[in-house]
Parts: structure tokens; sequence; C-alpha cells
């Protein structure tokens, strides 16, 4: 039997919706779509870059509790409410996801909370033992 366990964040929202910010299941890490919010004190800035850099970091400590890392991203999916605020963020994420390409999808949705501005979630293969 493959191990599965959950990875939580701390944030608020895993308890009251019943998530967890990463689930562990063998060699695959699946983390759940994470805002900019900085889940230590609830904020969240107005600038989509700004959000995007929280969003990469939240992520970044969910794949290492799991023993992963950007690196072993397969798959990235970004949401945001306006897909102008899309281009901005490129940078950002070509200096994490540009040696690596993973496969992408960016969506045009609305967010849970109007002060969001970009999710994004990722799937993670852990590398060999």
């Amino acid at each position: 039997m493959t191990e599965r366990r959950a990875v939580l964040s701390g944030s608020t929202y895993e308890e009251q919706i019943g998530y967890a910010r990463a689930v562990v299941d063998g060699d695959w890490v699946h983390v759940s779509g994470t805002t900019g919010f900085d889940y230590a004190t609830m904020t969240i800035s107005d600038d989509v870059v700004e959000q995007a850099e929280q969003c990469l970091r939240t992520i970044g400590a969910a794949l290492a509790e799991a023993g992963a890392s950007f690196a072993d991203v397969v798959r990235v999916r970004y949401m945001l409410p306006d897909r102008d605020d899309f281009e901005p963020c490129w940078p950002l994420l070509r200096g994490c996801f540009g040696q690596i390409k993973p496969a992408a999808t960016m969506i045009e949705c609305g967010l849970a909370d109007p002060r969001m501005k970009i999710e994004i979630e990722v799937c993670a293969r852990r590398p060999a033992a």
C-alpha cells in the first residue's frame, strides 16, 4: 500500500473547508490551489505579482515538507479573475518553472475572495529515494 498523508499550512481555510495544502500519495504530491494569502498573518497584497510570489512561497514550503521541490513539478495550473494580470507574473513564473517546463494551463475564473488575484496549483512527482 502506498503512503498517503496530508501536508497542512496552518491556513484557517483548511479547517473551515476541509482540505489539505497538499496530499502526498506515494511518489506524487498534489498541492491544492494556493492563493496569495500569507497564512501566518492572513494578509494579502493588492499586487498580483506579490500575490504570485506568496503563492510560490507557500507551495515551495508544502513541496519541501512533502519531500519534493519545484524541480519535481510536472503540472501547474494558474487561475486568475483577470487574464490581463497573468502577463505581469510571467517573469516570476519563468524564474520558477522555466528550466523544468511543466505542463501548464491558465484559466480565467472567479476566485473565492475578491482580493485574490491569482491562485496556483501544482502536481509533483517526488524523486526516487
